[in-house]
């Protein structure tokens, strides 16, 4: 598991409020002469033909740029993201952010078998949340070969446990039915380590689930396999490892994070546990989930997110991912 900066959970600042995010940053990877693996290579160096320091570093402005948007222009508390290549560009973008007037953040990473190389991590602000390595558990999603990955990091806030799972599931690029089974996978895997976590934490704990799933908050491997409802009565009953999904609301307005041949798919998703519905984990939600940014990353005239890309023939250095960001909003329970 790769490193990660400690934060002194003593030093924390009590919130009323959490501001928690994720976004898919769009294949943020390191400049072409950056070293990786031989395999690694084979497999992305024509995409990476040209991507040098310099349009990595304009990537990683855009990116601070929306970032540092989010929650009314605080940044987020906790941000969850994923297509990043490994901790040296995570680290740089924490520290574009900085440069650019925002939060001092610590990155939690772990690195994936992902055939290309991208990985889950979070930023977050060490002055809210504390973690360490022991707190942190990378599941690979296991169907032949490691595919993606769930990471779940512990967070203290407060001296209570808030546990945040982020995901990337395996794509639809070989067809939405063909690789399906893959996310089914995921689901069961996503669910059997929901059940842990509250066996081990309790069964009101605060787990906020997070990521780019390549389905939809219909799809059998979010309801049939993840086990996510779209109904908080039956979040109470039984023992079921219940997640509520708290996109919904939006996919019924007709919006999404993503666009594939002009239609919208919400495919990021926040998910939420049994104690943070109820509010017996010392946390609630307020209001509804949100995409972020969407005047900002949209084209002029054209629907959907304004990709920065990253293939020569794509390129668009006023542009930032082909996902917008996903919000949700915790307020202290009174």
């Amino acid at each position: 598991m790769g490193k990660t900066e400690i934060s002194d959970v003593s030093s924390c600042i009590p919130s009323d409020k959490l501001f928690i995010a994720f976004w898919n940053v769009e294949n943020l990877f390191d400049a072409e002469s950056a070293d990786r693996p031989e395999k690694l290579r084979r497999m992305i160096g024509k995409d990476l033909t040209g991507w040098n320091d310099a349009l990595l570093d304009s990537k990683l402005g855009q990116l601070s740029k929306i970032i540092r948007s989010m929650n009314s222009g605080a940044g987020p508390d906790i941000l969850g993201v994923c297509e990043a290549e490994n901790r040296n560009v995570l680290i740089k973008l924490t520290k574009k952010i900085f440069s650019e007037g925002g939060r001092k953040y610590q990155v939690a990473h772990a690195d994936a078998s992902d055939n290309r190389g991208v990985d889950v991590a979070f930023l977050y602000d060490p002055n809210i949340a504390g973690t360490s390595p022991d707190k942190m558990f990378q599941h690979w999603i296991i169907k032949r070969y490691a595919t993606r990955e769930l990471f779940q990091v512990n967070f203290a806030i407060d001296g209570r446990t808030i546990v945040v799972v982020g995901n990337h599931w395996p794509a639809r690029s070989a067809g939405q039915y063909e690789s399906e089974p893959y996310r089914m996978t995921a689901g069961e895997t996503l669910s059997y380590y929901i059940e842990r976590i509250q066996q081990e934490l309790g069964d009101d704990v605060a787990i906020i689930v997070l990521g780019d799933f390549n389905d939809e908050p219909f799809s059998r491997s979010i309801t049939e396999y993840a086990l996510s409802l779209n109904d908080r009565r039956r979040m109470t009953e039984g023992k079921n490892p219940y997640l509520l999904n708290l996109m919904w609301p939006i996919l019924a307005s007709g919006a999404g994070s993503y666009v594939y041949e002009g239609q919208w798919y919400m495919l990021d998703q926040i998910m939420v546990s049994r104690g943070v519905v109820n509010g017996n984990c010392g946390w609630q939600l307020q209001g509804d989930a949100q995409i972020e940014a969407v005047t900002l990353m949209s084209y002029p005239k054209k629907i959907g997110p304004r990709r920065f890309g990253i293939k020569s023939s794509e390129r668009d250095t006023a542009g930032f991912s082909d996902h917008y960001p996903v919000s949700v909003t915790l307020q202290r329970k009174k």
